[in-house]
Formats: structure tokens, C-alpha cells, sequence
């Protein structure tokens, strides 16, 4: 947008993520798309968040922002009532009231080529990324990315590595497996991943970064010699796409965008016995 362009609207950013991120790509069970807004408010300030809260609906209020992108959907879940005295409602209402309007690019950017799991990719310095499983339609696109590491490590330090580079989070990132395991291949997804455990061991790769992991699926699967695993927090898996849309947008539109670090991984404390503590490194 040059500074004698008249700002994009609502219609124009939706239209474009829609192209970026088409909703047909998106699970049949997702709500993707906008949520609400005035399709012919301007758009100056977009604020890119992973979940839609009271915490990051303040933070557009008090920047300005004209439209939130987010990750996960407001509405994924049929609601009989947006009643301002309901959860979902009073975030309706303050939205509405302040003129903020709302899109949603989910499962559709799960898949999308440069996606989420790319940037997941990306921060972890992975080469030659593929999809961990493929689309129907090709294109590179799919759900999870496989890719080499610049130099292996073992498990511990890859780890330690993986913490280094994603966003902090309280709950940390926790590893299972042989310590001393090798790691040159990895495979990582955005958001719950243990859906795709055998696809990871089908893929033959060192490692396995995801969130969500469920103790009998992951016991399970190193039962069956399957690759190490990597369990992070699941806002931290999806934080770095948002610098990825927040720049497209930039050069797309003009606009200015934000990108908010407010952390909404619902785990606060996180907490070792004494015993636990005196075997720490």
C-alpha cells in the first residue's frame, strides 16, 4: 500500500487469505474463514494471535488492530447462544463493539505450502522439507514436513536445541527415547501430532516433534522401535507461522501487522519433586 493508496478492506485481506489458504483445503469437521466483521471496514492494523482470547482480544483493542487473524477457531463448536454472559459471547460482543474483525486459518493452513509446519520446520533449521503425509493434490502441500538436520545431534541435544529455538513456554519440552540416539532426520507438526505416530515411523526418521502426545500412544509406539519423540507445548508449535502470514501480509497490503506473544498454552506451573530436582543436570 503506498501511502497515497486508500487501505485494503476486510473483503480485500479475507479474499486474499482465502486465496493463500483456500477453505476447501481445510478437515470437514473445521470452521475456517471470517467469523465476523464489516467487510467494508478498513484495514490498517492486523494482529496475528494462535487462539482468539479475553488476553489477545485486549491486546488488539489497545493496538488498534482492524481484523485478528488466528489460528485456532472461535466457533469450531456449534453454540446455541452468544449471549454477552457466555464465554464466546463476550468476546463477540468487545469484538463487535470495537470494530475488530475476526478470520480463522486453520486445518486449511495445517496443509497450505509454506504452512504451519513449515515455519515449525524453519525454526529447527530442517533442510529438504517434505510433507510428512501428502496431500492428494501435490503441490508440496500436506500435513506435518520432514526434513535433515544441518548436522545430527543426539536426542538430549536436540532437544535442548528445540527448546533454544521455540517459543517458552511453562510446560517446556519434554524428549522420549535413547538419550544418546542419533538425530538426523526429523519430522515435526504443528499442533496434536500423535495421530500421525506411524506415518513418522513409516517415514523412517530419527525424530518425531509434535504436541499433545498421550502416554499409551507414545509407549506404544517406542515399543515398536519408532522414532524418538518430541513433546512441545501446542501454542509453541504454531507460534512461529504467525511471523510467516504477519510478513505476507506486510508485503500483500502495507498494512502494519502484529504479531502477539501472549502466551495461551493453558499449563501455568510447572513443578519437580526434591528428589527430582537433585538428579537434574
Amino acid at each position: 500500500m503506498t501511502d497515497n493508496a486508500a487501505p485494503p478492506t476486510v473483503l480485500d485481506v479475507v479474499n486474499a487469505l482465502d486465496r493463500r489458504y483456500p477453505r476447501d483445503w481445510a478437515e470437514s469437521w473445521d470452521r475456517v474463514g471470517l467469523v465476523l466483521g464489516d467487510l467494508d471496514h478498513s484495514v490498517s492494523r492486523v494482529l496475528c494471535v494462535v487462539d482468539c482470547v479475553p488476553e489477545t482480544v485486549d491486546q488488539a483493542l489497545a493496538e488498534g488492530a482492524d481484523l485478528i487473524v488466528a489460528h485456532h477457531p472461535l466457533l469450531l463448536k456449534p453454540v446455541s447462544s452468544i449471549a454477552p454472559d457466555t464465554y464466546k459471547g463476550r468476546i463477540i460482543h468487545r469484538l463487535i463493539r470495537g470494530d475488530v474483525a475476526l478470520y480463522a486459518a486453520h486445518t486449511n493452513a495445517d496443509v497450505a505450502n509454506p504452512g504451519v509446519s513449515d515455519a515449525l520446520a524453519h525454526r529447527l533449521d530442517l533442510v529438504d522439507l517434505r510433507p510428512l503425509v501428502p496431500a492428494a493434490t501435490g503441490g508440496g502441500r500436506g500435513i506435518g514436513r520432514i526434513g535433515a538436520l544441518p548436522e545430527p545431534m543426539d536426542l538430549a541435544e536436540f532437544t535442548g536445541f528445540a527448546a533454544s529455538r521455540l517459543p517458552a513456554t511453562t510446560a517446556g519440552i519434554r524428549a522420549a527415547g535413547d538419550p544418546g540416539r542419533i538425530v538426523r532426520t526429523v519430522a515435526v507438526c504443528g499442533g496434536a501430532g500423535d495421530s500421525f505416530l506411524a506415518d513418522a515411523t513409516r517415514a523412517g526418521v530419527d525424530a518425531y516433534l509434535c504436541a499433545d502426545l498421550r502416554h499409551h500412544p507414545a509407549s506404544e509406539h517406542l515399543a515398536e522401535d519408532g522414532p524418538a519423540l518430541l513433546d512441545v507445548a501446542h501454542w509453541a508449535t504454531e507460534r512461529p507461522w504467525l511471523d510467516e502470514v504477519a510478513d505476507w501480509l506486510r508485503g500483500e497490503f502495507g498494512v502494519a501487522v502484529t504479531v502477539s506473544d501472549v502466551d495461551t498454552d493453558p499449563w501455568t506451573v510447572h513443578a519437580f519433586s526434591s528428589t527430582e530436582k537433585e538428579n537434574q543436570p
